[in-house]
């Protein structure tokens, strides 16, 4: 086979924290593969070919990505942020696994990227600086009560947590929840950062308390990160730092 396919991320947002590694790929490639909003950020130029799809056929789009590479084109299938975290690079290899014999001899990269998890935390100061966790708060891949489970065994152990896809049109209730179960978890109140568009022109950092937080404060571009029982914010007229302290004496 002379084709190949790399998986690559394509950061938060801006072209800035694209990795030059991706950036390298995405000059070499005839065909790139993604969701609609994430293939257009990708500048179309003679002999490259976009398809984009709907957020909802990823092993399709990881299966036709694949068939193309083994025809021998050079495939990127794209993400936002990193690949790994919740996004494309599982679904590939899903689909890879329904046959595994059909790509055995196949060229397959995946190219990290910054996720959005790092960019907030980035932007607030250091609020995962010791032991945190990352959930996908939506359950159109898994039942919400695992989702309850996960939050309310994560604060009990008082980790920081970054939450992705926080709240949608159409699950609007599960944030809602995912407050109450905080509230009744946390013994403290602590500090919440809603991150939204990092890195974009319509970037906004607010960082409120437990007891404030309202669902409405996120939606699917925010990044929700919560700090643990030991998260510190240094107050100063420049703009607060939220972080968590390495040690645990």
């Amino acid at each position: 086979m002379t084709g190949w396919l790399a998986i690559a991320g394509l950061g938060p947002g801006a072209d800035n924290l694209v990795t030059p590694e991706v950036s390298d790929v995405l000059a070499e490639a005839t065909d790139i593969v993604g969701y609609i909003p994430y293939v257009a950020r990708v500048a179309e130029r003679p002999g490259l070919t976009l398809h984009a799809s709907d957020n909802r056929v990823e092993v399709d789009r990881a299966t036709h990505a694949l068939q193309m590479a083994a025809e021998g084109k050079r495939v990127v299938v794209v993400s936002s942020g990193d690949p790994g975290v919740f996004a494309m690079a599982a679904a590939v290899f899903e689909a890879m696994e329904a046959d595994p014999e059909a790509w055995a001899d196949l060229d397959i990269r995946v190219l990290p990227g910054i996720t959005a998890m790092l960019a907030a935390s980035a932007r607030a100061g250091a609020p995962l600086g010791h032991d945190f966790c990352a959930i996908n708060l939506s359950d159109n891949l898994k039942p919400w009560q695992l989702i309850e489970k996960r939050l309310r065994l994560a604060a009990e152990a008082d980790f920081a947590m970054a939450f992705y896809n926080p709240r949608s049109k159409s699950r609007p209730e599960g944030f809602a929840r995912t407050l109450e179960v905080l509230q009744e978890a946390c013994g403290n109140d602590r500090p919440v950062i809603f991150a939204r568009a990092v890195s974009t022109p319509e970037e906004e950092l607010r960082v409120v308390p437990l007891s404030q937080c309202r669902p409405e404060m996120a939606d699917m571009r925010t990044m929700v990160l919560v700090g643990s029982s030991r998260t510190r914010i240094i107050r100063r007229a420049a703009g607060d730092i939220v972080y968590t302290p390495r040690s645990v004496t």
